[in-house]
């Protein structure tokens, strides 16, 4: 399993999870699309938008391998504002490649975007 090193590991002051410290010996946590409802917690949105902007720093436009990100956090963002990168996509797979949508990633997130307001933790 690849380790992002210098992604945060969790949004800082709160229990919401970015990355894993190890592999799973049964394999990776599969990767479900969850759906985002207007009426969700406002915690959780601010998750989600400091996971994008993470993502957004640490890659950019480039595909990334899943690694140690955390299945469920990416979930949340899933064939939406992360994509597969290539047709081969295995969602239960440490290897499995993805890229940022960025004109999706930029509608539903345009703070994410700014880079003035990017902290390290």
């Amino acid at each position: 399993m690849h380790k992002h090193r210098g992604f945060p590991s969790r949004l800082p002051g709160t229990d919401f999870q970015f990355t894993i410290r190890r592999d799973n010996p049964k394999g990776a946590t599969k990767i479900v699309a969850r759906q985002r409802y207007a009426d969700r917690n406002p915690r959780d949105k601010t998750a989600d938008t400091n996971f994008m902007a993470c993502l957004v720093k640490h890659f950019g436009d480039e595909p990334f391998v899943r690694g140690n990100l955390d299945a469920n956090r990416l979930g949340w963002l899933l064939d939406r504002e992360v994509v597969p990168a290539d047709d081969n996509f295995d969602p239960a797979d440490y290897d499995a490649m993805l890229v940022i949508n960025r004109p999706v990633a930029e509608k539903s997130f345009p703070d994410a975007f700014d880079p003035t307001l990017w902290k390290d933790p």
